[in-house]
């Protein structure tokens, strides 16, 4: 049989059956006279196994292992991991469709915040938060969705809980509010706006020592002088960058402690 009547006959490609010689999965042929390749039987039959095991969702490798193993040890160990593997594959399948079910149930309800699919400690902290229209109140949130996603569990569920209770306590939304916007009103202003020193020293006094943990140690500070810490004032007007930057400062110097 030439290249192209063997690969009809099993169902791929001359293509799949060139790059099968290529990894060893299937023997060389003789050539003919003319130099074309001279496929028999017995290259069917191991072109149509290979066929079977890689429907089964074995890899290649895998492949190789079961068909250099005679005695089919080999494949009973190699079908055996494939199994766990979509076990687990189908153990995190249900966990998604879990965790989406939950999410289309708020969207139809209309509690799916438009940050969303966010975390369930994001959720919640997103979930007291009072709508506000200041352009800075929406920034937050931005940023909160991305540390949603950076940060580790632990960090994350200390940040968004001390946020929660701090939110929630009686006049903090009003308070909030109007420090969204006195940043609001800083975004025409220059870096050296008199107005930042004071501001960032009140949003300093409404960050919770739970959320410093420990800054100092771990290098907080020294997070926002690399390349993200670039990229996160960028997203500011220079005023407010400027507050930001005095707030990273005196959040070290709490979490320090007195010198």
């Amino acid at each position: 049989m030439r290249i192209g009547e063997l690969a009809a006959l099993a169902g791929v490609t001359p293509r799949t059956v060139r790059h099968y010689h290529h990894l060893g999965l299937m023997p060389e042929p003789e050539r003919r006279a003319n130099g074309y390749r001279d496929y028999g039987l017995r290259h069917a039959l191991v072109l149509a196994r290979i066929r079977r095991l890689t429907e089964l969702g074995l890899g290649l490798a895998e492949v190789r292992d079961v068909l250099a193993d005679e005695a089919g040890r080999e494949l009973v160990e190699v079908l055996e991991e494939l199994d766990a593997d979509l076990a687990r594959q189908q153990a995190g399948i249900a966990e998604r469709r879990a965790r989406l079910a939950v999410l289309m149930g708020q969207a139809r309800e209309g509690l799916l915040p438009a940050e969303g699919p966010v975390s369930d400690d994001l959720a919640g902290l997103l979930g007291v938060l009072a709508p506000s229209p200041s352009p800075m109140a929406a920034k937050d949130r931005a940023h909160l969705a991305l540390f949603d996603t950076v940060l580790a569990e632990e960090d994350r569920e200390r940040m968004f809980g001390a946020l929660r209770s701090l939110t929630g306590a009686p006049g903090a939304a009003a308070r909030v509010e109007a420090l969204y916007r006195r940043l609001d009103g800083l975004v025409d202003a220059p870096a050296d706006d008199p107005r930042v020193d004071p501001l960032a020293r009140e949003l300093a006094e409404l960050i919770p020592d739970e959320i410093l943990g420990d800054w100092a140690r771990d290098g907080g500070q020294r997070a926002f002088a690399g390349g993200f810490g670039e990229a996160f004032l960028a997203d500011f007007a220079p005023a407010q960058a400027a507050v930001v930057e005095r707030l990273v400062g005196l959040l070290a110097e709490r979490a320090k402690g007195p010198a």
